[in-house]
Formats: C-alpha cells, structure tokens, sequence
C-alpha cells in the first residue's frame, strides 16, 4: 500500500489584532495596525486565489474581533469550503490570562464565530501559542474537539496531555534543590486531539519583521525557507513506511505569506510535494475525522513517573 502524506494548511487572520494586543500598555502603532489591515484585505484574497488555483482547502483559525471587523472576508473563506477555527479574541497570549478571562475569551469567540459562520468552530490554536495550564481542561469544557498549539510530536496527530493534571516541579534556587529535584508525573492524555505545531513549519518568524519581536527577522531568503520546509517534509516521506500516514501542517498569516515572494515559495512548494505519490491537501478538521476513525496511524504520547 502507498504511504499517505496529509498537509494541511493553517492560516492564522491575525489582522488588526495581534497588534492592539500590545502587552506592554503602550498605544499601538498605526503604521502596524495598517499592516494588519493588508493582511486582512488584499493578504486573504491572494491567498484565496491561490489555494483555488491547487484546488486545496484549507483551515482558518480567526481571532473572533478579525471575524468582526472583517467580516465580510471571512464569509468569502467560508464560501470558497474551508474550515474556521478559534484563535482567541484580540490574540491575547493565553499564559497572561486568569481562568476566567481564558474562559471568558472563549465563550466569546466561539459566540461570534458561530453567529458568522453558521457552524460551531470545532478546533482552536493559542496565539502565538502560548498555552497554559487551563488550556487543555477549558478546551474539553467547551467541547473543543481539537488544538493546535502544542509540540509533543512533529507529524503525527495525537491525544494531547493534560497540563493541568500532568504535574512538574519547576526549579526555584530560592528553596534547597531537594525541592525541585523530581521527575514530571506521568502523562494523562486528554479527549483533545493534537494536531501539531512547528516554528519551523511558520512564516511568522523567519519574514514578518517587527521591530519590538526580537524573535522575527523579516529579510530571510525565501530559499532558505523553503529548503528547510523541503527538508522537513522529504525525512517525513522517508521514514513514513508503506501503507503508513504522516502529517504536515504548516501555519502561515496573510499578511506575511500575502507578500508576493512567500506566495511565489508556497507555489513552487505545493508543486514539489504533489511530485510525491499519496499527497493529500486536506483540512485539520478532516485529519482529526481520520484519526478519531482510525484510519491514521497516529501516536501515544508517553513520559513522565508515576508520583
């Protein structure tokens, strides 16, 4: 039997709000907030155009004030057959919130995706993906089905553990190191199925420049970019026996992959993929139908003592 490579598209409408989500308190720079407005407008319809033209569908996790302010956008992504996941409301950095604003935040979002898209969005990635310890526990309690923020595996779906009941001992030189020095505890695995992310799958880091995010460069060669991703993707192949599956998500922004060399880069790379025998572009929702089915390999995700 042929070996099954599922890619899958992430697209992350950050827009306007990940850059009125200063963190810091300080007014957002307008200049910034345009570049949010590129995203939304002109980086949507570019990359719209594109997955028309390979015939793939893809998934669009919105924070719920882009589906607002935007929403005219977001029923053309809807109209063209892709999915709408949860990406928080304004990107708030989950880490930075109580359990009540985490808890909030989704009730919200879920609300205002629901009421734009006529169907309740079934899958959730963090902003910036910045989790916490809730995360997982707030996802089953609002019936979330699947997330796609955390990095146990690299190609292949998974249940993932619980945080919250996956216990660790952080180390705090203020206290005698007997305090710190224990083993994590055995994973428990939650009902929410990972789909798994990857910096090094993101376009973010490597071509969105940002002055106030030491972690982004904004002049990478495409090239380099690319290779990487090639790389990625060919030791996947490889290792994948057949009759196998792996997955290959890769999560991208319009406005950065709006920008006319990165669209020139996702097209030579959707062709040097389909090159390959048993290559599928598919939704997230639709590698979490397969795994709950069955029908993909997948992965338990082990590690940790029983204390």
């Amino acid at each position: 039997m042929p070996k099954r490579a599922l890619c899958s598209y992430g697209i992350d409408i950050d827009a306007v709000s990940g850059w009125i989500n200063t963190r810091d308190g300080k007014p957002a720079n307008p200049t910034d907030v345009s570049r949010g407005v590129f995203g939304a407008t002109v980086g949507i319809d570019r990359l719209l155009k594109l997955w028309d033209k390979y015939n793939i569908k893809t998934t669009w996790f919105t924070p719920a004030h882009s589906a607002e302010s935007f929403p005219a956008q977001i029923r053309k992504i809807i109209g063209k057959g892709h999915e709408i996941g949860l990406h928080g409301y304004t990107h708030e950095f989950v880490s930075t919130l109580s359990e009540q604003q985490q808890r909030d935040v989704l009730e919200k979002s879920i609300k205002v995706l629901t009421e734009i898209t006529g169907k309740r969005p079934r899958g959730w990635t963090a902003p910036a993906w910045s989790t916490s310890k809730e995360t997982v526990k707030l996802l089953e309690e609002f019936g979330i089905e699947y997330d796609h923020s955390f990095m146990h595996h690299d190609s292949q779906p998974y249940y993932v553990p619980d945080p919250y009941l996956s216990t660790y001992t952080e180390t705090d030189v203020s206290k005698p190191a007997a305090h710190w020095m224990l083993p994590m505890s055995t994973l428990k695995l939650s009902s929410v199925v990972e789909i798994p992310a990857n910096w090094h799958l993101d376009d973010w880091p490597p071509f969105q420049l940002s002055l106030s995010q030491a972690s982004t460069h904004g002049f990478v060669d495409t090239a380099v970019v690319e290779r990487l991703w090639k790389d990625q993707f060919e030791y996947f192949y490889r290792e994948c026996p057949d009759g196998g599956s792996f997955v290959f998500p890769i999560s991208i922004h319009p406005q950065v992959s709006g920008k006319p060399q990165v669209l020139l880069l996702h097209e030579r790379l959707i062709e040097w993929i389909n090159g390959h025998e048993g290559v599928e572009w598919v939704t997230m929702e639709q590698i979490v139908d397969e795994f709950k089915s069955g029908k993909l390999n997948g992965v338990g995700v082990e590690g940790g003592a029983d204390v």
